[in-house]
This record gives C-alpha cells, sequence and structure tokens, in this order.
C-alpha cells in the first residue's frame, strides 16, 4: 500500500462526517449457527441526531467514490442532509476532506458495502437515493446490480413512503434493466431519458411537482461523467417510486421477465471496460 493511501487512511480517523464502522458492528454469528446474520448499527435511526447540524430529511448517494455528487447536491440543497456511501476509503477521503474543511453541516460520508446498507438506517429515515455510474454487472449476478428486487427490497425498508430513487448511468444495459424492474413491479415513473444532454427527459405532468430540481441532473456532473460526455457517449437518467401500497409492507419485488439481457449486453460494446474499473480513485 502507498504513502499517500496510508495517509489517507489516518486523516479519514479525523474526519467527524465519515463513519467507517468494523464489519463486526453490523454482523453477528448467532449461538449455535454456522451463518454470519447482519445486525443493527447503532447509527440506524440516528443519523439526523448524530451526524448532522440539524434534523432535515436524508438523501443517499450509493457508490459515491469521491463524494462529488454528494459536495454538489448538499451546496444546492442546505435544506437537505446528504450522506455518501463507498467501501473505498481513499475514494471518500477527498468528499470527507472537502466537507470538513468547509464545515458542511449537511453532508456525511459512511464507509461500508452496500449490500449492508439497511443495517444503518430505520424505517422512513431517508428520502431520496441517488445511483450514479454504478456497475453494471454485465456479466455478474443479476442481484449485484444496485436496481435488482434485492437491492429494492433494502432499500424499502428505510425509505419513506413517496421515497424516489434516482439512476444516472451511462450504461443502457443497467437503464434497460432498470426500466424492465420498474415495469415488472408496476413502480411510478417520474423522468426517464436515454441522452439526456441531448434530448430533455420525458416527465409526465403529474410528476413535476415531485422534481423541484431536475436541473441538478444535468449541472451537477461526477469526474467519469465529464470523460463519458468527451468521449460523446449518452447519458442515461431514470427516476421512479418504491411505493406499492396495494401489495403492504415487506411484500417481495418481482423479478423482471422481459429483460433481452444478451441484446442488451451487446449493444453496451466493449466500453465497459474503460469506464468501470476497479477503483475510482
Amino acid at each position: 500500500m502507498g504513502h499517500g493511501k496510508l495517509k489517507k487512511f489516518a486523516e479519514n480517523e479525523t474526519f467527524r462526517c465519515l463513519l467507517q464502522p468494523d464489519a463486526s458492528s453490523v454482523l453477528a454469528k448467532p449461538e449455535g449457527s454456522r451463518e454470519l446474520v447482519l445486525r443493527d448499527h447503532a447509527i440506524k435511526g440516528n443519523w439526523n441526531r448524530d451526524m448532522f447540524a440539524k434534523a432535515q430529511p436524508i438523501v443517499l448517494e450509493l457508490g459515491c467514490g469521491k463524494g462529488d455528487y454528494t459536495i454538489a447536491l448538499a451546496r444546492r440543497h442546505p435544506e437537505m442532509n446528504f450522506i455518501g456511501v463507498d467501501i473505498k476509503g481513499a475514494r471518500l477521503w477527498k468528499g470527507a476532506k472537502e466537507a470538513t474543511e468547509e464545515s458542511m453541516g449537511n453532508v456525511a460520508f459512511l464507509r461500508t458495502r452496500i449490500e449492508f446498507i439497511d443495517a444503518f438506517f430505520g424505517p422512513g429515515e431517508v428520502s431520496e437515493i441517488w445511483l450514479t455510474f454504478s456497475d453494471p454487472q454485465l456479466r455478474g449476478s443479476e442481484n449485484a446490480r444496485l436496481t435488482s428486487p434485492l437491492f429494492l427490497q433494502r432499500y424499502s425498508r428505510f425509505l419513506r413512503p413517496g421515497g424516489i430513487v434516482h439512476l444516472k448511468t451511462d450504461s443502457r444495459f443497467l437503464y434497460e434493466y432498470t426500466q424492465s424492474v420498474v415495469r415488472a413491479n408496476d413502480l411510478e415513473v417520474l423522468a426517464f431519458g436515454t441522452d439526456i444532454y441531448h434530448s430533455i427527459p420525458v416527465i409526465p405532468s403529474e410528476a413535476k411537482e415531485s422534481l423541484p430540481d431536475l436541473d441538478a441532473v444535468f449541472e451537477v456532473q461526477t469526474f467519469y461523467e465529464q470523460m463519458f460526455l468527451k468521449m460523446g457517449l449518452p447519458i442515461t437518467y431514470l427516476a421512479f417510486r418504491l411505493d406499492r401500497e396495494e401489495l403492504g409492507a415487506g411484500a417481495p419485488f418481482a423479478y423482471p421477465t422481459d429483460f433481452d439481457a444478451a441484446y442488451w449486453r451487446e449493444a453496451e460494446g466493449p466500453r465497459r471496460s474503460f469506464s468501470h474499473q476497479p477503483s475510482k480513485g
């Protein structure tokens, strides 16, 4: 490990806005069992009390990388609290340092695996989720995609009624897969577009009030998004609600049956090797 990373890790320990729990704090092995089970972290339900300057609606960015998007959204919306989540401490260092130096009381970061996410947030604690340029898992497990029914089930445990999921991605594969998941579960679509910088996203008239800051979709850009735009690659956007009142809380999300994975995998082309390298740092 390089000296630079070691220095960042050491400095991370000094940032009050960065929570770095040990795996042991959310994983336990019940007596007589060989399997580890997820357990609640002490921060669950207490983010506004313990991590922010004041209690406000909470927005998550999952897979936030260096935290650029989280920081930019927090600057635009001081009336909301923002949490960036990533597993890489060297990435999170940049966002946590910036938030600390600017005394941003509405920004926090969480270093954890996204598979553990519902151990950290209580029912209704989160208002919105942003998924920005997530790994589409072209050849990996469907359940590893951050918009799979498995992950939507996790989000539903802590997203408030009416809460919104935003997907912004260069991957047409992931965009079309998510559209299929949304259809399979009859979820309300608030906005969609397959090339948002060349055509305005479609927003049903009844959904316009739910997206008061649609400009953020265009004006806030991650490092990789800027790279993709310079390459002329289209950026897609999809916003939807997770509400399924007729099915009741805890009902499993359905898997799509109309998604042609082979077609969209082929359509994606070889650029995946560039756009989703192991590290964003």
